[in-house]
């Protein structure tokens, strides 16, 4: 009989236990924030896509393009809020001390930028269309990008002998290494096209999808507030 009465007993606790836990996760769910819808913005290849009712125009894409690119250490050469082309200068290629840097993504192109003298070239153009299958007037924005890599080519000097393999690829002694190039070298020295980065090109669409989120989110949490 005590025995019972004594299971009897854990089991009424347990109960009070459980019945106690599951009133403090209701309440914590109410008291937590409500987290907001994923914006109808995605990254296709080369091309970031937004849809029309996320009240983001031409000039926020600018704007986060252009902030995008400049955290990056990308020089701004050409901004055309009319027509949406945004272009930089070329930018070298980051060196492996130069940690502070992200525009050689991937350990392929991290080799390649330094083993040889490489430069890139970033085209933005923004415009607004119909998705593909959309008859409708339901334009979205669109942002191509396009980054151009260029390889630097040295024309080497004729060497006569192994004493002289300093001098190859510039004016450079014995005692002392020099980038100053022969008036020769000038001449015949060339840019060579290397195609398209499309992993930076994915890497800078990412970081203003990102830009675009947070100011999606800043909105949608001030309009809470406000009500």
């Amino acid at each position: 009989m005590y025995k019972k009465e004594k299971k009897q007993d854990h089991r009424n606790t347990y109960r009070i236990y459980w019945y106690a836990l599951l009133v403090c996760a209701i309440i914590s769910a109410g008291c937590a924030e409500p987290t907001s819808a994923p914006p109808k913005i995605k990254v296709l290849g080369s091309a970031l896509y937004v849809k029309p009712d996320q009240g983001i125009d031409k000039s926020d894409l600018m704007e986060f393009a252009e902030d995008v690119l400049g955290e990056m250490y990308f020089t701004i050469e050409k901004a055309d809020v009319d027509s949406g082309l945004i272009r930089t200068r070329p930018l070298p290629g980051a060196q492996f001390f130069e940690f502070w840097r992200s525009d050689n993504i991937g350990a392929k192109n991290t080799f390649a930028a330094n083993l040889h003298t490489l430069r890139r070239t970033v085209t933005l153009d923004i415009s607004q269309q119909n998705p593909p299958g959309d008859d409708l007037c339901h334009k979205e924005l669109r942002t191509n990008c396009n980054v151009h890599v260029q390889r630097l080519s040295l024309p080497e000097q004729q060497v006569n002998s192994s004493a002289r393999v300093y001098g190859m690829l510039s004016r450079s002694s014995p005692s002392l290494q020099r980038l100053q190039l022969n008036p020769e070298q000038k001449k015949e020295m060339a840019w060579i096209d290397m195609g398209r980065d499309s992993q930076l090109e994915a890497e800078i669409l990412k970081r203003i999808e990102t830009q675009i989120v947070k100011r999606i989110n800043q909105r949608l949490q001030t309009t809470e507030k406000e009500t």
